[in-house]
């Protein structure tokens, strides 16, 4: 199928409350310039490089999610124009972006990165941690980042009620969350292998590549 026919498909399956981060990372401008003449408008990347590269070639209503792991010293290279981080994972980079969001003269939207997975080699904050530094002075001190919400990435496993048990977790966290501040609204977990199961845990925002564009892992220029 098509990426337009994709597209239709996946819009037919999530919730309109739903949104949707359309994984762009090793994708060609002509596969994102199809699925923005459908109408998304929302991308997501995971090396800045790449997406300082699309942001420079693709129309300016496009709007940028960081989804990967960040290195702090490339955060100023985005900095300008990310409209959402998913993968705030660590105080010293939730430093650095406010740091380069104040240089930018801007408040960078962020989503604090949980834990989840049982994998060693995923990121993220405990709950504890991540309690702990929403009410924490240093964070009430920072005026250009802003929290909204919570991501999250299960283990790769094909054990969905493994899958099931972890949304399952981060849901209940995030509804904890919710009710001490109203601000944090948005619980993103769910990609192209898992997202009716994070919808079924409360997802509001799927972020969905493989399923979209297929499996192709190259930039045409």
């Amino acid at each position: 199928m098509s990426i337009k026919d994709n597209l239709e498909n996946i819009n037919l399956k999530i919730p309109s409350e739903v949104s949707l981060v359309a994984v762009s990372k090793t994708k060609p401008i002509s596969d994102i310039l199809e699925a923005y003449e459908y109408g998304q408008r929302v991308f997501g990347e995971n090396k800045i490089q790449e997406l300082v590269e699309k942001h420079n070639k693709l129309p300016k209503d496009i709007e940028w999610h960081m989804i990967g792991h960040i290195q702090r010293n490339k955060v100023k290279y985005m900095a300008p124009f990310v409209s959402l981080i998913h993968s705030a994972d660590s105080y010293r980079l939730i430093k650095e972006i406010n740091k380069q969001g104040k240089i930018n003269n801007r408040v960078i939207n962020c989503l604090l990165q949980i834990k989840i997975a049982s994998e060693e080699s995923k990121f993220g904050f405990t709950e504890t941690e991540a309690t702990d530094f929403l009410n924490s002075d240093e964070y009430v001190s920072f005026k250009n980042i802003k929290i909204i919400g919570l991501m999250g990435m299960a283990t790769f496993t094909d054990d969905q009620r493994k899958i099931d048990q972890e949304f399952n977790k981060l849901k209940i966290f995030y509804e904890k969350v919710n009710r001490s501040n109203s601000g944090i609204n948005i619980l993103s977990i769910g990609m192209s292998d898992d997202y009716p199961i994070a919808i079924r845990n409360g997802s509001t925002m799927v972020r969905i590549g493989s399923s979209i564009f297929g499996k192709r892992n190259y930039i045409k220029k």
